[in-house]
Formats: C-alpha cells, structure tokens, sequence
C-alpha cells in the first residue's frame, strides 16, 4: 500500500520534528482497532487518555504515534513518536494539509435526517468514475471529520465528507476544514431540540456548511422543506450564488417526478434542469429517492457524470441500522425485518410510516401480512418531547399500521395517543419490549424497528432474525 503519510509530512504538517524515518498507510485514534502501518493518534478526552495506549498501538505494528505527553515504557520506540503541543490540535494540523494537498472535487453533506445514507450514494456514484474517498460511518463531529481528512491520500479524485452537530457553531469550523465544492443539506426537521430554541435555530445552524464553501461552489437546497426560505437567505448572506433545490412537484431544478416501490428497493423517476433520467436503488422509500436526487445534483455541480452515478446506485445498500431489510422464515412462511435501530426523528418515523404504507406485496408469498412499528424513545427533543412523540400518532393512523409496539418513557405518550386496535404493547425498555413483539408477529408481516441509539432497538432487531421455523415433530410409527 502506498504511503498515506511520512515522518518528514507528518512533521511538517504539525510544526514538529520526528527523529525516525517511517511511512504511514492509514490513521487512528483506537488502539483497539489500530492497523499495522497505521499513525496512532494519541487523544485526550473526558473518560479516556490514548496515551496509555501508545505503546499497545505500537506493539500492534502502528508506524508511528503522535503524542502530547511522556509515554511510560517507551524507550524502545523513541523514534516512533512525534511530540506535539496538543494531538487534537495536530489532528486538525493532519487535516488541513491534507485538503490542502489535494485537487480532489469536494462534496459535503448535512441535515437532519439522511445524512449517511446521501453520503453513501455519493461514495457509489462517485466511485465508478475515479479515486474516491469518504468519511466511514458516522465520522460526522469534532474529531471524525479532521479524521476522515486525514485518511483522505493526496490523489483522490472525489472526497464526500458528513457533517453533523447537536449544538450551535459545530457546522462552520468543520466546514471549514473540508472546504466543499458542494454542499447538500437534505433537510431540516425537529431533531437535537433540546439544545436550540427553535427548528429555525437549526436551519441557520444547518446552513453554517456553507461558511466553508469553495469560491464558485454550489449548495444543494430541499425546495420542499418548510425552512427552505430562510436556507436560500442564509446562502445570499454566504455569498453563495449557486444554489440548487431538489425537491417535488417540478419546481425544482433537480427534481423528483416520480418514485414506485419494488420488490428489490425503488425505482426512480428525476429530472434534471428539464432531462429526465430513471433509476433503480435496492434501498426502499422516498425518502432515499429524494436524497438520491440531492446526490445527482452535487455529483452535477461538480462536473462529475451524474448519469454514470445514476447507474451506480443500482448497488446501494442500506447501511447498518438505517433501513436494512432481513427476510427471516418463521411458521407458516416468513417476515420482513427493516432494521431503523440507529437513530430516529419524528420526521424520519413519518416517513418510515410512509415507505411502509408502500409494501402492498406478501411477504415470502404470505397475503394477509401486517405492517408494524417497533419504536424506542426519541432524544434530545427538548421540553416538547412527549408532544412530539404523542403526534406521531395520526401520522401511523393515515399510513394504515396495523401494530404499533413501543419501549421507554417518551414512546408511552405515543401508545396512549393511538387507536387501541393499533396498540401492540409497551415496555419500559426494549428489553423488557422483545417478548411482547415476538408472540405478536406471524408470517406475512413487515416489521420495522426505530428509535434513537440510546434506546437499544437493535436489541429488537436481533431478536427477530434469530427467529426459526418451529421444528417438525418427528412422525411416530
């Protein structure tokens, strides 16, 4: 593998000095994870210290390790150490001169909801046309950024970058640091409340991705969204005069004419300034039809081919906890199991509720099939949290879910709001939820789970794909 970084690099980048002579192909922060030939990046935090990892990582066959600090037993690994003032501060160091060392075209994402699955269709779509690199997973905050630039090589063609926050005046340094081309925000909805006044507080926090936006970049716009106004006035106080809406209803430059469920995921209909083009995803829903028209869009503005990225999605998968499907055989035929485990919004339940209401076909050739929703508590939602939970309910009503089980202490404002022909059951954690929703489901239902992280709903996920057929008894003589 070819160097990602050298001593004399790493040095110069952070206003260090390195005694030894050594190549880097990769860049860590967990010793638990760290790859041979990695750089170590030894960072401190409120419950942890990597320095008393140092030498750990370095057993494992890490290039090298940056550090702040004296490392106990270290001696035999002197001139695998760069010493700095402060490693957080030399990881931002490793990331400016990473951008600044590439001509890669930069797209960056943010929104609410469908941040890592538009991040993902630019990785594809992006990917069939040169060397493109992307954060992996959620490396969305303070350090994962500066970390993903860091792993970014000095030839990439495409970067695509997540941006995300839960307070005021997290966008704009890190936009800062990734300097798009492009930037998208997917959306703007009722999500991290509990640390802003309003969603308009949101919005002009979601536009702080512009603050770092290349000279002559473009910002991808949701047309539809009820902020959409104030995101077009932040954007003329940004100076940035190439802006883009994607949306419905044929008003948008980009936009989405029409959407179809199929068994295998979606097929789309987009048109773009007036050219139509159609495309099949094995992911399901409008939601990832309307993201993927945001994807096009910045794949557009970048001069890339958003035709040969059109085609690449074909192979889009949902990412783990963010809408995965299963089919798992149980008596009498099987179920589908839609894993929505990672996180959750009010808005991002809605538009489950939508997809669902979608799936007329059987499940395994079962009629008669229920839908059902498996919901944990939502967070980070402010004083109007159990508001927010409780109005979730006609939403499911208009979607026609037949179940609706929930888990926690917001969620129960939601059971207590349904029909009761709708309410499947209530637990106090999904723990104590996973035996309610495993004698309630039989063959030909399609169940989805959601909830936010600190809720545990993949606990339900894993439940329900261990289900097996019941055993035949063996006939007797």
């Amino acid at each position: 593998m070819s160097a990602l970084w050298t001593a004399k690099d790493v040095a110069a980048a952070t206003g260090s000095t390195s005694k030894g002579s050594w190549t880097a192909s990769g860049v860590s922060i967990d010793s638990r994870s760290v790859a041979k030939d990695d750089l170590f990046v030894a960072l401190q935090g409120p419950n942890f210290d990597g320095h008393d990892y140092v030498v750990q990582a370095l057993e494992k066959g890490a290039a090298a390790a940056l550090v702040h600090r004296a490392i106990k037993d270290s001696d035999s690994y002197h001139d695998r150490l760069i010493v700095v003032k402060d490693t957080f501060l030399a990881l931002q160091d490793l990331a400016k001169a990473a951008r600044a060392r590439t001509s890669a075209r930069i797209i960056a994402v943010t929104g609410s909801v469908g941040k890592t699955g538009t991040k993902e269709a630019l990785k594809l779509g992006l990917s069939v046309q040169g060397k493109t690199h992307a954060s992996e997973g959620n490396l969305n905050n303070h350090w994962g950024v500066p970390l993903s630039l860091a792993r970014m090589p000095a030839d990439t063609k495409f970067g695509v970058f997540e941006l995300g926050m839960n307070h005021a005046g997290e966008i704009a340094p890190l936009s800062k640091f990734v300097r798009p081309h492009a930037a998208i925000i997917t959306t703007v909805e009722a999500a991290h409340l509990e640390f802003f006044n309003s969603v308009s507080e949101i919005a002009d926090e979601k536009a702080a991705i512009m603050a770092g936006l290349e000279p002559g970049g473009a910002v991808i716009l949701p047309r539809d969204n009820p902020h959409y106004a104030r995101l077009t006035a932040a954007a003329k106080a940004y100076k940035c005069e190439n802006v883009i809406s994607f949306g419905t209803g044929g008003a948008a430059p980009a936009s989405l004419v029409a959407w179809s469920l199929t068994p295998d995921g979606t097929q789309v209909a987009a048109e773009f300034d007036g050219r139509r083009i159609t495309y099949d995803m094995i992911v399901s829903g409008r939601h990832w039809a309307l993201n993927s028209v945001a994807a096009l869009a910045a794949v557009k503005s970048i001069g890339a081919d958003y035709h040969l990225a059109a085609g690449a999605l074909a192979k889009l998968a949902a990412p783990i906890g963010r809408g995965a499907r299963t089919r798992v055989a149980v008596d009498g035929g099987a179920i589908m199991v839609i894993d929505e485990s990672y996180n959750a919004s009010p808005a991002a339940v809605r538009v489950l509720a939508e997809t669902l209401a979608q799936m007329h076909q059987p499940v395994g050739g079962t009629r008669g099939g229920r839908l059902i929703m498996v919901l944990g508590d939502m967070l980070e939602l402010g004083t109007a949290a159990q508001a927010l939970h409780a109005d979730l309910a006609e939403s499911l009503k208009l979607a026609d879910i037949h179940l609706v089980f929930t888990a926690g202490t917001l969620t129960k404002h939601l059971q207590d709001a349904l029909p009761r022909q709708m309410r499947g059951g209530h637990a106090p954690d999904s723990k104590a939820l996973v035996p309610l929703v495993l004698n309630a489901v039989r063959a030909g239902d399609v169940v989805a789970i959601k909830g936010s992280h600190s809720s545990h709903m993949d606990v339900v996920v894993a439940a329900l794909r261990a289900l097996k057929p019941t055993p035949k008894a063996a006939n007797g003589n």
